[in-house]
């Protein structure tokens, strides 16, 4: 494999070990990091053979997307290298084999069904939400870790919204034939989104049924079938299983089922781990309660400048996704609440108020369930306070936006600047 393997080790830290499998363009190892002692999955592309057939921009994709998508049920990119004639993936080692392989032994019990869709929605939901479209989901490409938690894996034929045209759809036919959704077989524009969500319908249909819902030797018949949405469910599926399923394998993707609507599905919510589980407000007990309007200390007087914030010193370091904003004003509390108040009208969010906080609630479901805010409101002395804004439920992203397009705006005349006219930098997300 050249001489950047010296004795085994790769890059003087990966101990390499036996062939776990090969494609096309890869083989992967089991390794073992030399400084952790941790297993890890090898992947292996020869760069030669990328270049010939023209795929490198696909190895370049699948790595950024990797280190985009970072979630419990898909496989982690730990580190990639590189010489003259090889790319390594160094990736979490998922030891318990493809979901493949227990659906080739037979089919599953609705509920062991229900528990790997629910990752699988929860993995594809997450990749949605951050721009990236898998589209090529199979059970071949879903893993099992040892406790029988779902890992999605290869996101070599991936799709960012960077590849949207100006039409805003995506225009490359991809996908493994059985599994892929007809508007892509029709190589007219499509949306990733709702083509995951017909692979999602197709696993779940071979989960509860053990075989394919669109079935034929001959594979123009069989792109027919899936063109019209032509299939059966077996007696033995539930009602609620058959209702669910036949909205995903919707062949009209403007009317197909969305993934929101998925998750609040009865059948999905029916024994959902609480790993899944939308998280409920857990402010609600505070708001409304009257207490005094909280007095900040030293520490949260220096963080609120930019150049002394020291915040880093005793927080973890934040996530990409950042949940909470801060800024100050000489307004009293009671204007801040009103500000917020008729941006919460204008949105429809329901309102829950005290001295000190305020708390929206969306009545709409979004992404992640009903998008829930809370603006607490610290006093340092009677004519200056400082907000601080912080998401509570619903999707990081659907609150970004949120507070960029329509509470940073409206807050904006109320912001505290200094005599030198720099408003105070805090007033960022």
């Amino acid at each position: 494999m050249g001489s950047e393997i010296k004795s085994g080790v790769l890059h003087g830290k990966y101990e390499l070990g036996r062939l776990l499998g090969h494609g096309t363009f890869a083989k992967v190892y089991h390794a073992r990091n030399l400084q952790t002692n941790k297993s890890v999955a090898m992947k292996v592309v020869g760069k030669e053979k990328v270049i010939r057939v023209g795929m490198m921009e696909q190895v370049k994709r699948e790595i950024s997307v990797m280190k985009m998508v970072h979630h419990p049920n898909i496989v982690e990119l730990h580190e990639v290298m590189a010489s003259k004639t090889k790319i390594y993936f160094a990736m979490e080692y998922v030891r318990g084999g493809e979901l493949f392989a227990k659906i080739a032994r037979g089919r599953l019990r609705e509920e062991a069904a229900r528990n790997y869709f629910q990752q699988l929605i929860s993995a594809i939901d997450f990749c949605h939400s951050r721009g990236v479209y898998h589209r090529d989901l199979k059970p071949e490409n879903l893993l099992l870790d040892e406790e029988g938690n779902l890992k999605v894996t290869d996101f070599g034929l991936s799709a960012v919204t960077d590849h949207l045209r100006q039409d805003g759809l995506l225009h490359t036919t991809c996908g493994t034939p059985a599994y892929v959704a007809p508007e892509v077989i029709g190589k007219k524009g499509y949306d990733g989104a709702k083509t995951d969500i017909w692979s999602c319908g197709v696993i779940l249909y071979v989960l509860l049924a053990g075989f394919l819902p669109f079935q034929d030797d001959n594979i123009v018949s069989m792109y027919r079938k899936i063109y019209r949405g032509d299939f059966k469910c077996p007696p033995w599926f539930s009602p609620e299983s058959r209702k669910l399923i036949t909205k995903m394998l919707d062949p009209n993707p403007a009317t197909r089922i969305s993934i929101a609507k998925i998750m609040d599905s009865s059948w999905f919510k029916k024994s959902l781990p609480r790993s899944l589980r939308t998280k409920e407000d857990e402010d609600d007990a505070n708001v409304g309660k009257g207490k005094e309007t909280e007095t900040l200390n030293a520490f949260h007087i220096i963080s609120l400048s930019e150049g002394f914030d020291l915040s880093p010193l005793f927080e973890e370091k934040k996530r990409v996704g950042k949940e909470q904003l801060r800024f100050a004003t000489t307004r009293p509390a009671s204007s801040v609440i009103s500000k917020i108040e008729e941006v919460a009208k204008t949105k429809n969010f329901s309102v829950k108020k005290s001295d000190s906080c305020v708390r929206l609630q969306g009545q709409e479901s979004g992404r992640k369930g009903k998008l829930g805010i809370a603006a607490d409101i610290f006093a340092m002395t009677p004519s200056f306070v400082v907000v601080e804004v912080k998401k509570c439920s619903g999707d990081t992203l659907e609150y970004n936006q949120f507070c960029s397009n329509e509470l940073r705006p409206a807050l904006k005349d109320i912001e505290w600047t200094s005599t030198g006219g720099n408003s105070m930098p805090a007033l960022s997300l």
